[in-house]
């Protein structure tokens, strides 16, 4: 075959040397007298010590002490042995997953050289050895059994294939027999790969008993084994076989087991192989123990959705939301599909959510006006679900969208001791692209939130912007609030590269830290503190769209104020309901060039203090 693999940089007996050597790889020319003991022993070594072997081809000459015993015991086979080695030069370095390949690649070029007494044969008798290698049994049992399924793929045909499918059913018997032990997925494997079915098993269990026997005696046994299978909850393995063997004898109590042990998978795939009927009762008993998700994959793949309009409905309700919840507006109507009872149900989930710009939108674009008639929530109930800006101290709203109305803001902020910040940008949904310019950013003080216009601003006065930010973001005076804020800053100096404002910032508390909140978000954080959470219906909304809808303002506008509230409480508040210390002074961090960086942290330590 002819492979030259060039190894530089190898150590003598006086110490490095830059020398190459030149490796070449045989072909398995002749592997007649390899035993199937010495070939999987070998494999194993390649995978487990591929860095440990380096050779000359000119004179066989090795570096390490394993391999001169080798060549003695294994004589005239020299051939082989080099390629083994080799390999484990090759593989030395390689991931897992690509050493597998690389020896399932090895294992088909030794099948294709006809090992004797035949390639499907050889493999069976690696099969009867492998047990011996205890831990390393399984993974080498895959490797051989794929790599022979390789050959049987390129291969037009092997000529020991059905004395092997014999031997094949005699391993089946001795692994259920006990006296060979392999795993349950590697007795699928034989059984898929060789094609055993119950007339191999039981050609073989006649000439074990050396008399006539009836077809059943092969089938009891296998029934009886997946019944010890079903037993021992190893459902996978029993489903797999009754479907390989066609037996179609357990019902809807086998497939409620699976269901209630969460097997979820082995009772799909055995209510695919029953059929219609039991694929109907899967469906079932999905939706009355609300798996919307799962009853509507098997709808989907077995186009039963006229057999279950109602489950299938559910489901995409279901889902349209979650969306909502999430903000994902754009993409739970594009999921309706023009569908109109679907976009019905996703008007009045934004009147519900009191997203009144997204519903006159939706009924607008598809002519849902008369739908809206006795469907509007009550009011209240909008009101008194989530946190509104009016419910703070707030004085108003201010934007920002000017150099001079940038200059007040920035002087304003400059006599604060805490702001909190948030940014908005319009979302993208087109798999692969760049993600969208942060649109605005969120300043609130005490009293006043400013909503900056990036975007315009950066047009028009780059410089001023740069300037202003800067005086906000790097001050070591100034304790910025944030949730998640390092990640804005990321997209922000994503977005606005050339600026340098974004690239560094001081005195940054991510709230998140403080609490450690696992779950919900900012809402859910709010929710915690202060009683009640935040409508994010609106994260997801267009905030390219200029002028900002009022309840865009409003969005964009709580979520920085609502910082500085949950800052008030952990100020104010040295205990967690947990009874635990709220450490906030410790979650401080700054990101500064390295000449700033002690200064800085030196006098960012010192205001804190005084916080």
């Amino acid at each position: 075959m002819g492979l030259e693999e060039r190894v530089d940089r190898h150590n003598n007996k006086q110490g490095k040397v830059n020398q190459t050597s030149t490796i070449c790889k045989h072909a398995f020319s002749d592997l007649t007298h390899i035993t199937p003991l010495v070939f999987v022993y070998l494999l194993k070594e390649c995978y487990f010590h591929g860095r440990s072997i380096l050779l000359s081809i000119t004179n066989f000459t090795v570096f390490k002490h394993d391999y001169v015993p080798f060549c003695m015991y294994f004589g005239s086979n020299v051939s082989f042995l080099l390629v083994c080695f080799q390999l484990k030069h090759v593989i030395g370095t390689c991931k897992a997953t690509k050493k597998f390949r690389a020896l399932q690649d090895q294992v088909y070029l030794v099948l294709r050289n006809d090992p004797q007494p035949g390639p499907a044969t050889f493999v069976i008798q690696c099969l009867y050895v492998l047990p011996i290698f205890d831990l390393y049994c399984e993974g080498f049992s895959h490797l051989i059994i794929s790599g022979l399924l390789h050959f049987l793929k390129k291969e037009t045909c092997s000529g020991d294939s059905m004395e092997a499918k014999d031997l094949a059913a005699q391993l089946f018997l001795d692994i259920v027999g006990g006296s060979v032990n392999h795993e349950g997925r590697i007795i699928e494997k034989i059984l898929e790969v060789y094609g055993v079915q119950l007339v191999n098993i039981d050609k073989v269990m006649c000439l074990n008993a050396k008399n006539n026997c009836r077809f059943d005696n092969a089938k009891a046994f296998v029934e009886q084994y997946i019944f010890g299978l079903i037993e021992s909850q190893s459902y996978m393995t029993a489903v797999t076989l009754l479907e390989h063997f066609s037996i179609r004898q357990s019902g809807q109590s086998f497939l409620l087991r699976m269901i209630e042990s969460s097997q979820l998978k082995a009772a799909e795939k055995w209510a695919t192989f029953m059929g219609k009927p039991m694929l109907c009762i899967l469906i079932r008993e999905y939706f009355g123990r609300n798996m919307l998700k799962n009853a509507y994959d098997i709808i989907q793949k077995n186009n039963l959705r006229h057999e279950f309009p109602d489950v299938y409905h559910k489901y995409k309700e279901s889902t349209l939301k979650k969306l909502a919840e999430k903000g994902s507006w754009e993409v739970a109507e594009a999921r309706t599909n023009s569908n109109r009872q679907l976009l019905e149900y996703l008007v009045y989930l934004a009147m519900e959510a009191g997203y009144s710009e997204k519903v006159d939108e939706l009924c607008d674009r598809y002519s849902l006006e008369g739908f809206l008639n006795g469907k509007v929530p009550k009011a209240s109930l909008l009101e008194n679900r989530y946190l509104h800006l009016n419910q703070l101290v707030i004085e108003g709203v201010v934007w920002v969208d000017e150099a001079d109305a940038l200059r007040t803001a920035t002087s304003h902020f400059e006599g604060c001791k805490v702001v909190g910040l948030d940014c908005e940008w319009k979302p993208n949904y087109v798999k692969g692209s760049k993600p969208s310019k942060v649109s605005i950013m969120q300043i609130a003080s005490e009293k006043k939130v400013f909503v900056v216009d990036l975007i315009k601003l950066f047009a028009d006065a780059p410089d001023v912007l740069d300037d202003c930010l800067t005086r906000i973001l790097q001050s070591p005076r100034i304790l910025k609030l944030g949730y998640n804020f390092q990640c804005d800053m990321k997209q922000l100096a994503h977005s606005y590269g050339e600026l340098e404002c974004f690239k560094h910032y001081e005195m940054l508390l991510d709230v998140q830290n403080v609490f450690k909140e696992p779950s919900g978000g900012l809402s859910g954080l709010a929710k915690k503190i202060l009683g009640v959470g935040l409508n994010k219906t609106r994260r997801n909304s267009n905030w390219e769209q200029r002028p900002l809808t009022p309840n865009q303002l409003e969005y964009a506008a709580l979520d920085a104020a609502v910082l500085i509230q949950i800052f008030r409480h952990v100020r104010n508040h040295s205990q967690t309901a947990e009874g635990g210390k709220l450490e906030w002074k410790s979650c401080i961090v700054s990101h500064m060039d390295n000449k700033k960086a002690k200064k800085g942290s030196r006098k960012g330590s010192s205001e804190a203090e005084t916080m």
